[in-house]
């Protein structure tokens, strides 16, 4: 029930509304694509300055920042849950998180942004000094997914502009209005114009890619490949985090009650629109009727709604209801039985009640394709071999989960696992640890969001300075020296290079 942009009138005023409720949450003016190229040049020109704060000064802007976010917090979350339907529950996880991403890079951006000193590779080049300098990209395209309008926009354009870039915000057309807050307090807290909007729909990411020095991208695998497709129009680098179909695996000695309450929240969190979201569960055979009992007992306590008062909230609009609709219908049809929900009920909202499958295969898209809804299929496994090939069938590859008491035992799951991350006796807790890179293998994406210091110099050149240490042996190649001391020069070189694999030979 959120509004769709009218790509004819680009210019026009459009109203987004409650996906819960179908009232207006806003409205909202769409860029002109045309319009991008002037404003990416603005972004250019004050990039330089902001480049040349330095990374004290820019961390105390930030700084700034994250104090206002912190004092408009209630502001930013009664908004969300205007323009997403979410429950009050999920609209107040987003702004924690970017402060929790903003607070670490606050502390650590001086040292990451540093020139990073290089040893000689080998001692006769000790006579050169080697630094290599990270060097912001001028203007950061970001384009930002509908399910989390705050976190998912802020948590690339806080490394952006750490590492001294402009950034360029496109927000999904379905949630545009928390963007302009966000915009608004930016400002308000005194920092320069080095952070801007495009808001529209595909024309304008197009002029967004078109125009920037990087894209970092957050969405659908399909939408993704068409932003790097037309980003190696002009060789811009992508960084795409992208669709998942997580799994989660239970052991035989899992904490079953942990188990359960872990794949219930990871599941129905933000009505299961979460890119890192529980999507399928396998769990070892033992202990299986104790663990569907445990998670069908939790779903029935949930309440569905928007606001305070309820767990789980709308759906973004119909196209994503029919999408879980779908989904569960296909298991059904293939001998799949629903303890819980299994088909929506009537009245106002794009809501679906929470489902629990069983007796789900691979046969079924609720267990092979991103459902992005409040669905939990579980599935009997005979063994942790079993559980982990099944894990690893699948062209994505964002996250994991793996349930043991023994923690060593779990890892040694985790790493045959075939994700980016993967969290124990956990899930979803990868996206706080902000040291850890966070990004996705095969489908699921390139490249890292954010985390650790790669989350900022990802948006950077890197520059390789060598200088000199003395003028003893500068020239020793040049072609004024005789054929002769070219010759001796080479031959030394040669002898040099080779003790090193001399020795590992051996």
């Amino acid at each position: 029930m959120t509004a769709t942009p009218d790509l004819d009138s680009s210019s026009s005023a459009t109203t987004i509304r409650n996906p819960a409720t179908g009232e207006v949450a806003g409205q909202v003016r769409w860029t002109d694509p045309a319009d991008v190229p002037r404003i990416a040049a603005g972004l250019r020109a004050a990039q330089k300055e902001w480049e040349a704060r330095g990374a004290k000064d820019r961390a105390k802007v930030l700084a700034r920042y994250a104090v206002w976010l912190g004092e408009h917090r209630d502001e930013i979350e009664s908004l969300l849950i205007e323009e997403t339907g979410k429950s009050a529950v999920d609209a107040a996880q987003e702004v924690p998180l970017l402060l929790m991403i903003l607070s670490y890079y606050i502390k650590t951006m001086e040292k990451a942004l540093a020139p990073e000193k290089r040893p000689a590779a080998l001692p006769f080049l000790a006579i050169k000094k080697v630094e290599v300098h990270y060097r912001p990209r001028p203007v950061v395209g970001i384009i930002a997914p509908w399910n989390y309008p705050v976190a998912n926009a802020l948590m690339d354009a806080i490394g952006a502009l750490a590492a001294g870039c402009s950034v360029l915000l496109k927000p999904s057309e379905r949630t545009p209005l928390t963007a302009e807050v966000l915009l608004r307090g930016w400002h308000e807290s005194g920092a320069p114009d080095v952070l801007a909007l495009a808001q529209g729909a595909r024309e304008v990411s197009e002029a967004v890619i078109d125009n920037s020095d990087f894209i970092q991208f957050t969405g659908s695998c399909a939408t993704g490949a068409k932003v790097m497709e037309r980003a190696a129009r002009r060789l811009t680098p992508v960084s795409l985090e992208l669709g998942g179909k997580d799994p989660m695996i239970v052991l035989d000695d899992a904490d079953i009650e942990l188990a359960a309450h872990a794949a219930v929240w990871g599941a129905m969190f933000n009505a299961g629109q979460t890119c890192v979201s529980v999507e399928r569960v396998y769990v070892l055979e033992s202990v299986y009727d104790q663990f569907v009992a445990a998670v069908v007992r939790d779903v029935e306590r949930l309440k569905v709604g928007a606001g305070e008062g309820h767990d789980v909230g709308a759906m973004i609009d119909e196209s994503q209801v029919v999408v879980t609709e779908a989904h569960v219908r296909d298991a059904l049809a293939k001998g799949a039985k629903a303890l819980t929900g299994g088909e929506r009920v009537g009245g106002k909202g794009s809501f679906y009640p929470p489902t629990v499958l069983v007796d789900v295969d691979h046969s079924m898209t609720a267990m092979t394709e991103e459902t992005f809804g409040p669905t939990l299929p579980i599935m009997k496994v005979s063994s942790v071999d079993e559980a982990i090939r099944l894990a690893n069938d699948s062209p994505y590859g964002l996250s994991a989960a793996v349930f043991s008491k023994d923690v060593e035992r779990a890892k040694k799951v985790a790493v045959q696992l075939e994700c980016g991350a993967v969290n124990i006796n956990d899930v979803i807790s990868n996206l706080m640890c902000t040291t850890a890179p966070m990004g996705g293998w095969k489908t699921s994406g390139m490249g890292a969001r954010f985390g650790g210091p790669e989350g900022l110099r990802k948006y950077c050149r890197q520059e390789a300075v060598v200088a000199p240490r003395t003028n003893l042996g500068a020239g020793g190649t040049y072609y004024n020296n005789s054929h002769k001391a070219l010759a001796r020069m080479n031959k030394l070189m040669t002898k040099l290079a080779l003790l090193g694999p001399r020795r590992a030979a051996k």
